[in-house]
Protein backbone atom coordinates (compact mmCIF):
# COMPACT_ATOMS: atom_id res chain seq x y z
CA UNK A 1 0.00 0.00 0.00
CA UNK A 2 3.19 2.07 0.84
CA UNK A 3 4.10 1.47 -2.40
CA UNK A 4 1.17 2.33 -4.60
CA UNK A 5 0.51 5.55 -2.16
CA UNK A 6 4.08 6.93 -3.23
CA UNK A 7 4.33 6.14 -7.26
CA UNK A 8 1.86 8.51 -7.88
CA UNK A 9 3.55 11.66 -5.62
CA UNK A 10 6.82 10.37 -8.38
CA UNK A 11 4.99 10.38 -11.18
CA UNK A 12 3.76 13.87 -10.36
CA UNK A 13 6.77 15.44 -9.58
CA UNK A 14 8.32 13.80 -13.17
CA UNK A 15 5.37 15.50 -14.79
CA UNK A 16 5.83 19.33 -13.18
CA UNK A 17 9.81 18.89 -13.84
CA UNK A 18 8.59 17.95 -17.46
CA UNK A 19 6.34 20.95 -17.69
CA UNK A 20 8.51 23.58 -16.24
CA UNK A 21 11.82 22.82 -18.25
CA UNK A 22 10.27 23.36 -21.43
CA UNK A 23 9.67 27.36 -20.34
CA UNK A 24 13.13 28.43 -19.07
CA UNK A 25 14.39 27.00 -22.10
CA UNK A 26 13.37 30.33 -24.56
CA UNK A 27 15.79 33.34 -24.31
CA UNK A 28 14.28 36.45 -24.91
CA UNK A 29 16.38 38.34 -27.71
CA UNK A 30 18.26 41.84 -25.95
CA UNK A 31 16.97 45.23 -27.19
CA UNK A 32 17.97 48.46 -26.67
CA UNK A 33 17.10 52.18 -27.41
CA UNK A 34 18.77 55.24 -28.57
CA UNK A 35 18.45 56.60 -24.94
CA UNK A 36 20.40 53.53 -23.81
CA UNK A 37 22.68 53.80 -26.59
CA UNK A 38 23.81 57.28 -25.52
CA UNK A 39 24.08 56.56 -22.09
CA UNK A 40 26.15 53.59 -22.56
CA UNK A 41 28.44 55.35 -25.42
CA UNK A 42 29.04 58.06 -22.98
CA UNK A 43 30.94 61.43 -23.51
CA UNK A 44 33.89 61.79 -26.13
CA UNK A 45 35.46 63.22 -28.96
CA UNK A 46 32.18 62.90 -31.17
CA UNK A 47 30.39 65.35 -28.81
CA UNK A 48 33.33 67.59 -28.64
CA UNK A 49 33.63 68.00 -32.45
CA UNK A 50 29.61 68.22 -32.32
CA UNK A 51 30.03 70.71 -29.59
CA UNK A 52 32.53 72.97 -31.39
CA UNK A 53 30.74 72.80 -34.81
CA UNK A 54 27.10 73.23 -33.67
CA UNK A 55 27.96 75.60 -31.24
CA UNK A 56 30.06 78.03 -34.00
CA UNK A 57 26.21 78.25 -35.53
CA UNK A 58 25.77 80.67 -32.62
CA UNK A 59 28.62 82.65 -33.83
CA UNK A 60 26.93 83.71 -36.77
CA UNK A 61 23.41 83.91 -35.47
CA UNK A 62 24.85 86.64 -33.22
CA UNK A 63 27.08 88.75 -36.00
CA UNK A 64 23.68 88.53 -38.20
CA UNK A 65 21.51 90.39 -34.94
CA UNK A 66 24.08 92.03 -33.21
CA UNK A 67 25.03 93.77 -36.90
CA UNK A 68 21.90 95.69 -36.66
CA UNK A 69 22.78 97.53 -32.99
CA UNK A 70 25.88 98.39 -34.72
CA UNK A 71 24.84 99.78 -38.30
CA UNK A 72 21.78 101.84 -36.98
CA UNK A 73 23.56 105.04 -36.20
CA UNK A 74 25.66 104.84 -39.74
CA UNK A 75 22.13 104.12 -41.72
CA UNK A 76 20.21 106.46 -39.23
CA UNK A 77 22.95 109.41 -40.53
CA UNK A 78 23.15 108.23 -44.57
CA UNK A 79 19.23 107.96 -45.28
CA UNK A 80 18.06 110.16 -42.60
CA UNK A 81 15.99 107.82 -40.92
CA UNK A 82 13.79 108.59 -37.95
CA UNK A 83 13.39 106.88 -34.67
CA UNK A 84 10.61 104.76 -35.84
CA UNK A 85 12.22 103.72 -39.15
CA UNK A 86 15.71 102.65 -37.48
CA UNK A 87 13.28 100.42 -34.94
CA UNK A 88 11.69 99.39 -37.44
CA UNK A 89 14.49 97.59 -39.08
CA UNK A 90 14.90 95.44 -36.09
CA UNK A 91 11.46 94.65 -35.55
CA UNK A 92 11.36 93.23 -39.58
CA UNK A 93 14.23 90.94 -38.71
CA UNK A 94 12.48 89.56 -36.06
CA UNK A 95 9.49 89.35 -37.82
CA UNK A 96 10.89 87.13 -40.67
CA UNK A 97 12.51 85.15 -37.55
CA UNK A 98 9.03 84.85 -36.21
CA UNK A 99 7.29 83.27 -39.42
CA UNK A 100 10.12 81.05 -40.04
CA UNK A 101 11.07 79.67 -36.64
CA UNK A 102 7.70 78.18 -36.64
CA UNK A 103 7.73 76.76 -40.36
CA UNK A 104 11.59 75.47 -39.93
CA UNK A 105 10.52 73.97 -36.52
CA UNK A 106 7.64 72.04 -38.13
CA UNK A 107 9.96 70.81 -41.21
CA UNK A 108 12.68 69.76 -38.64
CA UNK A 109 10.07 67.23 -37.32
CA UNK A 110 8.81 65.56 -40.54
CA UNK A 111 11.98 66.19 -42.51
CA UNK A 112 14.88 66.32 -40.29
CA UNK A 113 17.11 68.75 -38.61
CA UNK A 114 20.38 68.53 -40.02
CA UNK A 115 18.22 69.29 -43.85
CA UNK A 116 16.68 72.50 -42.10
CA UNK A 117 19.81 73.57 -40.43
CA UNK A 118 21.44 73.35 -43.63
CA UNK A 119 19.13 75.29 -45.36
CA UNK A 120 18.57 78.46 -43.20
CA UNK A 121 22.49 78.79 -43.05
CA UNK A 122 22.50 78.81 -47.23
CA UNK A 123 19.61 81.35 -47.20
CA UNK A 124 21.15 83.58 -44.59
CA UNK A 125 24.39 83.69 -46.37
CA UNK A 126 22.50 84.49 -49.74
CA UNK A 127 20.41 87.50 -48.44
CA UNK A 128 23.26 88.61 -46.03
CA UNK A 129 25.65 89.24 -48.61
CA UNK A 130 22.77 91.00 -50.92
CA UNK A 131 22.09 93.23 -47.60
CA UNK A 132 25.40 95.18 -48.65
CA UNK A 133 24.27 95.92 -51.83
CA UNK A 134 21.22 97.43 -50.68
CA UNK A 135 20.30 100.79 -52.88
CA UNK A 136 17.79 101.98 -50.33
CA UNK A 137 16.07 101.92 -47.08
CA UNK A 138 13.35 99.84 -48.43
CA UNK A 139 16.07 97.52 -50.02
CA UNK A 140 17.81 97.26 -46.51
CA UNK A 141 14.86 96.83 -44.49
CA UNK A 142 13.72 93.37 -47.29
CA UNK A 143 16.87 91.86 -46.99
CA UNK A 144 17.59 92.17 -43.56
CA UNK A 145 14.23 90.40 -42.87
CA UNK A 146 14.83 87.76 -45.50
CA UNK A 147 18.25 87.31 -43.58
CA UNK A 148 16.12 87.12 -39.75
CA UNK A 149 14.11 83.86 -42.09
CA UNK A 150 17.07 82.13 -42.50
CA UNK A 151 18.75 82.89 -38.97
CA UNK A 152 15.16 81.19 -37.62
CA UNK A 153 16.71 78.22 -38.39
CA UNK A 154 20.12 77.99 -36.41
CA UNK A 155 18.37 76.65 -33.52
CA UNK A 156 18.13 73.22 -35.12
CA UNK A 157 21.82 73.09 -33.91
CA UNK A 158 21.09 73.46 -30.63
CA UNK A 159 18.51 70.41 -30.88
CA UNK A 160 21.36 68.00 -32.54
CA UNK A 161 23.63 68.51 -29.48
CA UNK A 162 20.62 68.33 -27.00
CA UNK A 163 19.44 64.84 -28.56
CA UNK A 164 23.02 63.29 -28.99
CA UNK A 165 24.29 64.54 -25.20
CA UNK A 166 23.89 62.07 -22.25
CA UNK A 167 21.69 62.76 -19.95
CA UNK A 168 24.05 64.15 -17.33
CA UNK A 169 26.78 66.45 -19.61
CA UNK A 170 23.68 68.25 -20.79
CA UNK A 171 23.12 71.27 -17.83
CA UNK A 172 26.65 71.82 -18.55
CA UNK A 173 27.79 71.54 -22.44
CA UNK A 174 23.83 73.40 -23.11
CA UNK A 175 24.55 76.56 -21.58
CA UNK A 176 28.60 76.43 -22.12
CA UNK A 177 27.04 77.41 -25.70
CA UNK A 178 27.02 80.97 -24.41
CA UNK A 179 30.15 81.42 -25.08
CA UNK A 180 30.01 81.20 -29.49
CA UNK A 181 27.04 84.03 -28.93
CA UNK A 182 29.79 86.05 -26.85
CA UNK A 183 32.71 84.73 -29.36
CA UNK A 184 29.86 86.29 -32.03
CA UNK A 185 28.95 89.72 -30.10
CA UNK A 186 32.49 90.43 -30.01
CA UNK A 187 33.66 89.42 -33.30
CA UNK A 188 30.58 92.45 -34.53
CA UNK A 189 31.74 94.98 -32.20
CA UNK A 190 35.13 94.60 -32.72
CA UNK A 191 35.06 94.39 -36.89
CA UNK A 192 32.50 97.44 -37.02
CA UNK A 193 34.91 99.87 -34.83
CA UNK A 194 37.83 99.23 -37.75
CA UNK A 195 35.64 98.42 -40.69
CA UNK A 196 33.05 101.43 -40.52
CA UNK A 197 34.94 104.37 -40.16
CA UNK A 198 37.53 103.15 -42.93
CA UNK A 199 36.06 101.24 -45.72
CA UNK A 200 32.13 101.40 -44.67
CA UNK A 201 28.93 99.41 -43.55
CA UNK A 202 28.53 97.56 -46.72
CA UNK A 203 32.16 96.14 -46.32
CA UNK A 204 30.90 94.88 -43.06
CA UNK A 205 28.23 92.81 -43.83
CA UNK A 206 30.18 91.50 -46.63
CA UNK A 207 32.97 90.11 -43.96
CA UNK A 208 30.53 89.22 -41.51
CA UNK A 209 29.21 86.77 -43.79
CA UNK A 210 32.33 84.56 -44.19
CA UNK A 211 32.12 82.84 -40.99
CA UNK A 212 28.53 81.33 -41.94
CA UNK A 213 29.78 80.40 -45.59
CA UNK A 214 32.94 78.44 -43.73
CA UNK A 215 30.77 77.14 -41.25
CA UNK A 216 28.37 75.19 -44.08
CA UNK A 217 31.18 73.24 -44.90
CA UNK A 218 31.90 71.88 -41.75
CA UNK A 219 27.68 69.98 -41.29
CA UNK A 220 28.93 67.74 -43.42
CA UNK A 221 30.73 66.15 -40.48
CA UNK A 222 27.77 66.00 -38.14
CA UNK A 223 24.79 63.54 -39.11
CA UNK A 224 21.17 63.53 -38.62
CA UNK A 225 19.78 62.73 -35.39
CA UNK A 226 19.66 59.24 -34.29
CA UNK A 227 16.36 59.92 -32.39
CA UNK A 228 14.97 61.59 -35.29
CA UNK A 229 15.68 58.78 -37.42
CA UNK A 230 14.44 56.21 -35.55
CA UNK A 231 10.87 58.21 -34.82
CA UNK A 232 10.92 58.03 -38.78
CA UNK A 233 11.66 54.33 -38.82
CA UNK A 234 15.09 54.82 -40.19
CA UNK A 235 16.25 52.00 -37.63
CA UNK A 236 19.60 51.83 -39.84
CA UNK A 237 20.79 55.08 -40.04
CA UNK A 238 20.33 55.48 -36.69
CA UNK A 239 22.10 52.30 -36.01
CA UNK A 240 25.07 53.21 -38.22
CA UNK A 241 25.20 57.21 -36.86
CA UNK A 242 25.32 55.44 -33.05
CA UNK A 243 27.98 52.88 -34.09
CA UNK A 244 30.33 55.90 -35.81
CA UNK A 245 29.90 57.59 -32.23
CA UNK A 246 30.58 54.71 -30.32
CA UNK A 247 34.01 54.35 -32.66
CA UNK A 248 35.20 58.04 -32.77
CA UNK A 249 34.55 58.13 -28.79
CA UNK A 250 36.19 54.89 -28.34
CA UNK A 251 33.49 53.00 -26.48
CA UNK A 252 30.90 50.30 -27.05
CA UNK A 253 27.26 50.04 -28.05
CA UNK A 254 24.59 47.98 -25.67
CA UNK A 255 24.16 44.53 -26.60
CA UNK A 256 20.94 43.88 -27.99
CA UNK A 257 18.61 45.16 -31.22
CA UNK A 258 17.63 48.81 -31.42
CA UNK A 259 13.91 48.75 -30.95
CA UNK A 260 12.45 52.47 -31.17
CA UNK A 261 8.80 52.89 -31.78
CA UNK A 262 7.64 54.63 -35.36
CA UNK A 263 5.96 57.94 -35.04
CA UNK A 264 3.54 58.30 -37.52
CA UNK A 265 2.29 62.02 -36.16
CA UNK A 266 5.35 64.26 -36.23
CA UNK A 267 5.08 67.63 -35.66
CA UNK A 268 1.63 68.40 -34.74
CA UNK A 269 0.48 72.13 -33.39
CA UNK A 270 -2.08 69.95 -31.15
CA UNK A 271 0.22 67.89 -29.62
CA UNK A 272 1.72 71.21 -28.01
CA UNK A 273 -1.60 72.10 -26.88
CA UNK A 274 -2.34 68.66 -25.61
CA UNK A 275 -3.58 68.26 -21.63
CA UNK A 276 0.27 67.03 -20.54
CA UNK A 277 1.76 69.45 -22.20
CA UNK A 278 -0.96 72.79 -22.68
CA UNK A 279 0.12 74.51 -19.07
CA UNK A 280 3.81 74.03 -19.79
CA UNK A 281 3.85 76.00 -23.54
CA UNK A 282 1.92 78.79 -22.53
CA UNK A 283 4.32 79.47 -19.59
CA UNK A 284 7.62 78.96 -21.57
CA UNK A 285 5.75 81.03 -24.60
CA UNK A 286 5.18 84.21 -21.70
CA UNK A 287 8.89 83.13 -20.60
CA UNK A 288 10.18 83.31 -24.36
CA UNK A 289 8.59 86.44 -25.18
CA UNK A 290 9.99 88.21 -21.78
CA UNK A 291 12.98 86.90 -21.93
CA UNK A 292 13.87 87.76 -25.70
CA UNK A 293 12.30 91.73 -24.79
CA UNK A 294 14.65 91.78 -22.30
CA UNK A 295 17.45 90.75 -24.10
CA UNK A 296 17.02 93.05 -27.16
CA UNK A 297 16.03 95.79 -25.04
CA UNK A 298 19.37 95.96 -23.18
CA UNK A 299 21.25 95.45 -26.40
CA UNK A 300 19.16 98.32 -28.02
CA UNK A 301 19.07 100.38 -24.73
CA UNK A 302 22.66 99.99 -24.38
CA UNK A 303 23.36 101.55 -28.11
CA UNK A 304 21.28 104.33 -27.80
CA UNK A 305 22.23 105.17 -23.92
CA UNK A 306 26.23 105.34 -26.08
CA UNK A 307 24.72 107.42 -28.86
CA UNK A 308 22.08 109.87 -27.13
CA UNK A 309 23.50 110.40 -23.76
CA UNK A 310 20.45 109.53 -21.88
CA UNK A 311 21.85 109.02 -18.90
CA UNK A 312 23.32 111.81 -17.01
CA UNK A 313 27.26 111.53 -16.72
CA UNK A 314 27.20 108.60 -18.74
CA UNK A 315 29.72 110.58 -21.16
CA UNK A 316 32.36 113.32 -20.33
CA UNK A 317 32.27 115.96 -22.61
CA UNK A 318 36.01 115.59 -24.23
CA UNK A 319 34.08 112.74 -25.10
CA UNK A 320 30.99 113.65 -26.11
CA UNK A 321 33.08 116.73 -28.66
CA UNK A 322 34.79 113.73 -30.20
CA UNK A 323 31.52 112.40 -31.80
CA UNK A 324 31.35 113.15 -35.29
CA UNK A 325 28.72 115.59 -36.90
CA UNK A 326 27.67 115.62 -40.20
CA UNK A 327 26.71 118.51 -41.52
CA UNK A 328 23.72 118.50 -44.18
CA UNK A 329 23.26 120.38 -47.44
CA UNK A 330 20.70 123.68 -46.88
CA UNK A 331 17.81 121.51 -48.12
CA UNK A 332 14.18 120.05 -46.94
CA UNK A 333 16.79 117.04 -46.14
CA UNK A 334 18.85 119.27 -43.53
CA UNK A 335 15.87 120.03 -41.55
CA UNK A 336 15.34 116.69 -40.83
CA UNK A 337 15.02 116.33 -36.84
CA UNK A 338 17.56 113.43 -37.07
CA UNK A 339 20.92 114.05 -36.56
CA UNK A 340 23.89 111.76 -36.56
CA UNK A 341 25.58 110.52 -33.93
CA UNK A 342 28.69 107.84 -34.71
CA UNK A 343 30.29 105.84 -32.19
CA UNK A 344 33.19 106.82 -30.78
CA UNK A 345 35.96 104.63 -29.70
CA UNK A 346 35.00 104.72 -26.49
CA UNK A 347 31.54 103.54 -27.00
CA UNK A 348 32.91 100.23 -28.91
CA UNK A 349 34.53 99.65 -25.38
CA UNK A 350 31.45 99.83 -24.11
CA UNK A 351 29.99 97.84 -26.01
CA UNK A 352 32.39 94.89 -25.57
CA UNK A 353 33.02 95.19 -21.66
CA UNK A 354 28.87 94.81 -21.49
CA UNK A 355 29.50 92.24 -23.71
CA UNK A 356 31.82 90.18 -21.95
CA UNK A 357 29.46 90.36 -19.29
CA UNK A 358 27.34 87.22 -21.06
CA UNK A 359 29.91 85.15 -19.90
CA UNK A 360 30.16 86.37 -16.59
CA UNK A 361 27.63 84.62 -14.93
CA UNK A 362 27.82 81.72 -16.53
CA UNK A 363 29.89 79.38 -14.18
CA UNK A 364 27.28 80.39 -11.32
CA UNK A 365 24.31 79.34 -13.90
CA UNK A 366 25.99 76.15 -15.17
CA UNK A 367 25.94 75.31 -11.49
CA UNK A 368 22.52 76.45 -10.83
CA UNK A 369 20.96 74.84 -13.25
CA UNK A 370 22.72 71.68 -12.24
CA UNK A 371 21.78 71.82 -8.72
CA UNK A 372 19.09 74.56 -7.96
CA UNK A 373 17.18 73.17 -11.42
CA UNK A 374 16.30 74.72 -14.36
CA UNK A 375 13.22 76.20 -12.87
CA UNK A 376 14.49 77.51 -9.41
CA UNK A 377 17.53 79.41 -11.40
CA UNK A 378 15.64 81.11 -14.30
CA UNK A 379 13.19 82.74 -11.89
CA UNK A 380 16.28 83.57 -9.45
CA UNK A 381 17.74 85.17 -12.70
CA UNK A 382 14.88 87.13 -13.91
CA UNK A 383 14.15 88.41 -10.47
CA UNK A 384 17.93 90.06 -11.03
CA UNK A 385 17.27 91.30 -14.37
CA UNK A 386 14.20 93.01 -13.01
CA UNK A 387 16.21 94.76 -10.69
CA UNK A 388 18.95 96.07 -12.64
CA UNK A 389 16.75 97.33 -15.09
CA UNK A 390 15.31 99.61 -12.40
CA UNK A 391 19.08 100.40 -11.29
CA UNK A 392 19.71 102.05 -14.96
CA UNK A 393 18.29 104.83 -13.76
CA UNK A 394 20.19 105.77 -11.16
CA UNK A 395 22.61 108.74 -12.25
CA UNK A 396 26.03 107.86 -12.39
CA UNK A 397 29.41 108.18 -13.82
CA UNK A 398 30.50 106.39 -17.51
CA UNK A 399 32.00 103.16 -15.76
CA UNK A 400 28.68 102.99 -13.21
CA UNK A 401 26.51 102.79 -16.49
CA UNK A 402 28.95 100.38 -17.88
CA UNK A 403 28.99 98.28 -14.82
CA UNK A 404 24.78 98.14 -14.76
CA UNK A 405 25.00 97.37 -18.28
CA UNK A 406 27.85 94.41 -17.73
CA UNK A 407 25.53 92.69 -14.87
CA UNK A 408 22.11 93.00 -17.60
CA UNK A 409 24.03 91.52 -19.80
CA UNK A 410 25.25 88.56 -17.95
CA UNK A 411 21.71 87.98 -16.49
CA UNK A 412 19.80 88.09 -19.64
CA UNK A 413 22.03 85.77 -21.40
CA UNK A 414 22.03 83.63 -18.39
CA UNK A 415 18.02 83.56 -18.82
CA UNK A 416 18.13 82.58 -22.51
CA UNK A 417 20.68 80.08 -21.18
CA UNK A 418 18.53 78.56 -18.86
CA UNK A 419 14.90 78.54 -20.68
CA UNK A 420 17.21 77.10 -24.42
CA UNK A 421 18.05 73.76 -21.77
CA UNK A 422 14.93 73.36 -20.48
CA UNK A 423 12.23 73.96 -23.52
CA UNK A 424 14.95 71.45 -25.03
CA UNK A 425 14.33 68.91 -22.78
CA UNK A 426 11.13 69.18 -21.92
CA UNK A 427 9.48 68.03 -25.14
CA UNK A 428 9.43 64.49 -26.79
CA UNK A 429 11.47 63.77 -29.86
CA UNK A 430 7.85 63.46 -31.83
CA UNK A 431 7.54 67.57 -31.21
CA UNK A 432 11.09 68.70 -30.14
CA UNK A 433 11.67 70.95 -33.43
CA UNK A 434 8.34 72.48 -33.06
CA UNK A 435 7.91 72.99 -29.72
CA UNK A 436 11.52 75.00 -30.21
CA UNK A 437 10.79 76.75 -33.40
CA UNK A 438 7.10 78.32 -31.98
CA UNK A 439 8.81 78.89 -28.69
CA UNK A 440 11.66 80.96 -30.63
CA UNK A 441 8.44 82.28 -32.69
CA UNK A 442 6.72 83.80 -29.59
CA UNK A 443 10.56 85.05 -28.60
CA UNK A 444 11.17 87.37 -31.61
CA UNK A 445 7.88 88.91 -30.64
CA UNK A 446 8.94 90.57 -27.71
CA UNK A 447 12.08 91.60 -30.41
CA UNK A 448 10.02 93.09 -32.45
CA UNK A 449 8.82 95.18 -29.66
CA UNK A 450 11.94 95.75 -27.56
CA UNK A 451 13.16 98.70 -30.35
CA UNK A 452 10.01 100.89 -30.17
CA UNK A 453 10.62 100.77 -26.51
CA UNK A 454 14.77 101.38 -26.39
CA UNK A 455 14.63 103.41 -29.26
CA UNK A 456 11.63 105.26 -29.00
CA UNK A 457 10.01 105.10 -25.59
CA UNK A 458 13.16 105.50 -23.83
CA UNK A 459 13.54 108.98 -25.48
CA UNK A 460 10.67 109.99 -24.31
CA UNK A 461 10.46 108.61 -20.75
CA UNK A 462 13.51 106.74 -19.63
CA UNK A 463 12.22 105.79 -16.37
CA UNK A 464 9.17 104.26 -18.03
CA UNK A 465 10.25 102.12 -20.30
CA UNK A 466 12.80 101.19 -17.59
CA UNK A 467 9.52 100.04 -15.85
CA UNK A 468 8.25 98.20 -18.35
CA UNK A 469 11.31 96.16 -18.90
CA UNK A 470 11.52 95.55 -14.96
CA UNK A 471 7.45 94.60 -14.92
CA UNK A 472 7.91 91.87 -17.90
CA UNK A 473 10.96 90.34 -16.01
CA UNK A 474 8.81 90.11 -12.97
CA UNK A 475 6.09 88.51 -14.75
CA UNK A 476 8.65 85.78 -16.48
CA UNK A 477 10.22 84.92 -13.07
CA UNK A 478 6.95 84.21 -11.68
CA UNK A 479 5.87 82.16 -14.70
CA UNK A 480 9.72 80.07 -14.58
CA UNK A 481 9.12 79.04 -10.93
CA UNK A 482 5.47 78.01 -11.38
CA UNK A 483 6.27 75.61 -14.33
CA UNK A 484 4.52 71.90 -13.63
CA UNK A 485 7.48 69.89 -14.57
CA UNK A 486 11.36 69.94 -13.70
CA UNK A 487 13.84 68.74 -16.27
CA UNK A 488 17.16 68.11 -14.36
CA UNK A 489 18.42 64.82 -14.03
CA UNK A 490 15.18 63.50 -16.68
CA UNK A 491 15.58 61.75 -19.51
CA UNK A 492 14.66 63.45 -23.40
CA UNK A 493 10.91 61.17 -24.16
CA UNK A 494 10.67 59.78 -27.29
CA UNK A 495 6.80 60.13 -27.22
CA UNK A 496 4.29 61.87 -25.06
Amino acid sequence: METKQTEPVTIISLRKLSLETPETQPKESKTFTVEDAVETIGFGRFHIALFLIMGSTGVVEAMEIMLIAVVSPVIRCEWQLENWQVALVTTMVFFGYMVFSILFGLLADRYGRWKILLISFLWGAYFSLLTSFSPSYIWFVFLRTMVGCGVSGHAQGLIIKTEFLPTKYRGYMLPLSQVFWLAGSLLIIGLASVVIPTIGWRWLIRIASIPGIILILAFKFIPESARFNVSTGNTQAALATLQRIAKMNRSVMPEGKLVEPILEKRGRFADLLDAKYLRTTLQIWVIWLGISFAYYGVILASAELLERDLVCGSRSESEAESEVAVTLPDTEESHSPCHCHMFAPSDYRTMIISTIGEIALNPFNILGINFLGRRLSLSITMGCTALFFLLLNICTSSAGLTGFLFMLRALVAANFNTIYVYTAEVYPTMMRALGMGTSGSLCRIGAMVAPFISQVLMSASFLGALCLFSSVCVVCAISAFTLPIETKGRALQQIK
